[in-house]
């Protein structure tokens, strides 16, 4: 069984405030409201990470 729920709106991207990681072998990034703490360290090599806005969706 289906159910067609119909054509979707569009998600809107926003600028946001995110952490990146400095690392060249790294790719980790997180978006800044998810931070515990003010200048957190990468979750997946523990290297530091710098600021940075990036095009997002929105999240609510």
């Amino acid at each position: 069984m289906s159910f067609s729920r119909g054509p979707k709106e569009p998600v809107q991207e926003v600028e946001t405030n995110v952490w990146s990681c400095i690392s060249d072998d790294c790719q980790g990034w997180m978006r800044e409201s998810y931070s515990f703490e003010d200048e957190p360290k990468c979750p997946l090599c523990q290297s530091s990470m710098k600021q940075e806005i990036r095009i997002l969706p929105e999240v609510k």
